[in-house]
């Protein structure tokens, strides 16, 4: 188990092992991925501003179509630690190729839907197919990149996946439902699938450290050997009170960005006299703007930080000092952005207001990934051979706790206001950093109480 005592080696064998591809070679399959994960991205977020036009087209009301959002979200968590699970067994790369048909079957399914049953199943399958992107990401950063090189690879992969969730809703909303067909929108979905698909087949290699796959432990096998992996035994891993910790953190923070963006057609849209759902879309642009600057800020920051206490330590390691990348974004950042949106919404009319809650939105975006790229890289160093299924528990969780907590933004809105539910979630935030600030304090004794397979210096 890895601790403040364990010892900084300037070179070990584990670490030729990341000599097995050039750096022209890495930055090809972090693109590669990463691409992967912008689509996935794209999938998620497109859907939502597509509703109203769905339900004119399948003569159903909007809160019945919504139904399909839930849906997304189960697929989501169910098929990061289904994927996750299973690309520890047969490899990265054929998870891969695994996910591309669901993705490009279930995205087809949806442009011929003609009933709400028929749109549920294929919106489940189709999100399902793209659910292990992050996490399957995230595990070949691992595998590729070392301990002080994790967190600017981490924010390099989030800066392209999060291009998509920065054009989704500004696609979605002004392109499918008002000058196009959200059924065309699909098919287009399904075909840039199936690129995705040839192109990983073509140029994306195994990336799995040799000898540590399941498969490669298997005596003898057929040539098509099917095991069965219970995805439940992922969630395990959260027992650790570190890695239960980061993914409350990682929900508490990205609640703030649901209670901005989700209701922005009842706050934004009615404050201002906004109805025209493109240019309401148009309003996530400049949060997921502040998301790409956030996370490629935050890589290479939490980088330097690992580096700089491990001199002090006078070569000792330990986990927890990447977190303490976070203060910035998790203490001042996200809870003044959240707050002030809701009381410029309140108070203040007019271009003046639009514009301040515009700043707020790309402030947000930059807090939020702020504290979430430090915590994925964190999630990758301590459980470094489980690093895929970490992260798939990680998202699956706060997944599954921010579907619930969505549900109940437009009610308190129209309960308690928007300034006092962007207040609570200000507070959430704050809350949040605090247990961070617990992690960081504590960390080596939580790691002790319950060992998980942590990871130590000389095999991260």
């Amino acid at each position: 188990m890895a601790s403040e005592e364990s010892p900084l080696l300037v070179s070990t064998p584990h670490e030729a092992i990341y000599d097995r591809f050039t750096p022209n070679q890495k930055k090809w399959i972090l693109f590669r991925v990463s691409f992967v994960g912008l689509l996935a991205m794209f999938i998620q977020v497109t859907f939502v501003p597509s509703i109203p036009r769905i339900a004119k087209d399948l003569d159903l009301t909007d809160a019945v179509v919504s139904l399909a959002f839930s849906i997304s979200i189960f697929a989501n968590a169910i098929g990061a630690l289904i994927w996750a699970s299973y690309s520890s067994f047969y490899g990265r790369r054929t998870i891969y190729l695994w996910g591309m048909p669901f993705i490009c079957v279930g995205s087809c399914g949806v442009a011929l839907s003609a009933s709400l049953q028929s749109l549920l199943f294929w919106r489940f399958v189709q999100m399902f197919g793209c659910s292990g992107a992050l996490s399957l990401g995230i595990g070949v950063i691992g595998d590729l990149y070392k301990l002080e090189e994790r967190g600017t690879a981490v924010g390099a992969f989030f800066s392209i996946t999060l291009i998509g969730y920065t054009v989704a809703p500004f696609v979605g909303a002004g392109a499918a439902t008002q000058y196009w067909s959200w059924r065309n929108l699909h098919y287009s979905i399904g075909a840039w699938g199936l690129l995705e698909m040839l192109f990983i087949y073509l140029s994306l290699p195994e990336t799995s450290h040799p000898g540590t796959l399941g498969i490669d432990k298997v005596p003898s096998r057929r040539s098509i050997h099917i095991v069965w992996i219970n995805p439940l035994s992922t969630l395990w891993l959260l027992r650790s009170p570190n890695l239960f910790a980061v993914m409350l953190v990682s929900a508490l923070m990205v609640n703030t960005m649901y209670v901005l963006v989700v209701p922005m057609a009842y706050t934004i849209g009615v404050q201002y006299g906004i109805t025209n759902e493109a240019i309401i879309g148009a309003f996530f642009l400049p949060n997921g703007l502040g998301s790409f600057t956030g996370t490629l800020i935050a890589g290479r920051l939490s980088d330097i930080v690992i580096r700089r206490w491990r001199e002090k330590r006078r070569g000792a390691w330990c986990p927890e000092d990447r977190l303490r990348a976070t203060w910035i974004g998790g203490l001042i950042i996200v809870p003044l952005s959240v707050g002030a949106s809701g009381l410029i919404t309140t108070y203040i009319g007019g271009p003046i207001g639009l514009a301040l809650n515009i700043l707020c939105l790309y402030a947000n975006g930059v807090g939020v990934d702020s504290v979430t790229n430090p915590i994925n890289s964190y999630n990758v160093d301590v459980v470094h051979s489980r690093s895929a299924e970490a992260t798939a528990a990680c998202i699956a969780s706060w997944s599954l706790i921010l579907s619930a907590a969505s549900t109940i933004i437009v009610p308190s809105i129209e309960r308690i206001g928007v300034a006092w539910t962007n207040i609570i979630a200000a507070v959430l935030a704050i809350i949040g950093q605090g247990i961070i600030f617990l992690t960081i304090r504590y960390g080596d004794h939580m790691r002790a109480s319950i060992d998980v397979g942590f990871s130590t210096i000389e095999n991260n």
